[in-house]
């Protein structure tokens, strides 16, 4: 289908984006890579009348490695995958990114528009709610920053307004073993059940976890149960099923063509196991 008629805007800056968002109000939307709006513009399910272009403010891009790992809204995936730095210091997100769709959608999508939007298959919010990532917003009223932990409010609800634009993203250099796993009817799809983990070993010992999951409820989940069930142990087996006991009383699957309740949180049970043993033999 053709989407309704629209004013489509491509500035320069954030301000300028910013400006535009302010003067249309409800009727304005900004575009990342358009993987999620252009779809729903075509079928005519949302009816936009300005849609603001992100591609072309440089300083939405960018990816700087220190103590702080700090992204830019509008890196793409392909980016995520290709940049050398960042592969060192936090390879998860090369292996979580590769996992999304096909190379022709990573080359456009953005990792700012996979975490800003609220689709509770994405992949990427997961991930940050693992790593503890920040968010940094830029609206009409100067800029903040909003830890993942707390961004996500129901499925495509989230602290960002409508007058916010998510600038970047930032996480500090993991340590540890990371891994992320996901589980899927094909390749491409959205995950039916996925699980990002961070464990670090101090002799033997996990000294910390931290555990999320991917399309098990109508927001991301960070299991701190999770993560609180592995700390202290040698990441044996009673303790892997003593966390996957906590992210199963965290999670919330609802059924639909990706299967029933049941089958679901049998998945996410097996994924998280696997999860936990690929991050643990990393550590």
């Amino acid at each position: 289908m053709i989407p309704s008629a629209f004013e489509y805007y491509r500035p320069l800056s954030v301000s300028d984006a910013i400006r535009v968002l302010v003067d249309h109000g409800d009727d304005a939307r900004v575009i990342a890579g358009g993987h999620s709006l252009i779809p729903t513009m075509k079928l005519r399910m949302a009816s936009i009348g300005h849609l603001v272009d992100l591609q072309a403010i440089a300083d939405l891009r960018g990816i700087t490695v220190g103590d702080t790992v700090r992204i830019g809204a509008m890196t793409t995936q392909d980016e995520l995958i290709t940049h050398a730095g960042l592969t060192e210091a936090a390879p998860i997100l090369k292996e979580a990114a590769l996992q999304i769709a096909d190379p022709q959608v990573r080359y456009m999508g953005t990792l700012g528009g996979n975490v800003a939007n609220g689709d509770p298959g994405n992949d990427m919010p997961g991930l940050m709610l693992c790593l503890d990532a920040t968010y940094a917003l830029t609206g009409p009223d100067g800029s903040r920053e909003v830890k993942a932990r707390g961004f996500y409010q129901s499925a495509y609800f989230t602290e960002r307004t409508d007058t916010e634009i998510l600038t970047s993203i930032s996480f500090p250099r993991p340590v540890g073993g990371l891994a992320y796993e996901k589980q899927k009817r094909k390749i491409g799809d959205y995950a039916t059940a996925a699980a990002a983990v961070q464990i670090s070993n101090a002799g033997g010992k996990v000294a910390a976890a931290s555990v999320a999951m991917t399309n098990l409820s109508d927001v991301p989940v960070w299991s701190e149960g999770a993560g609180a069930a592995l700390t202290g142990t040698d990441c044996g087996p009673e303790a892997v099923q003593a966390a996957v006991a906590a992210m199963l009383e965290d999670i919330n699957p609802s059924e639909d063509s990706r299967g029933p309740v049941a089958f679901k949180r049998h998945v996410a049970g097996v994924i998280l196991s696997r999860a936990i043993a690929r991050a643990w033999s990393r550590a």
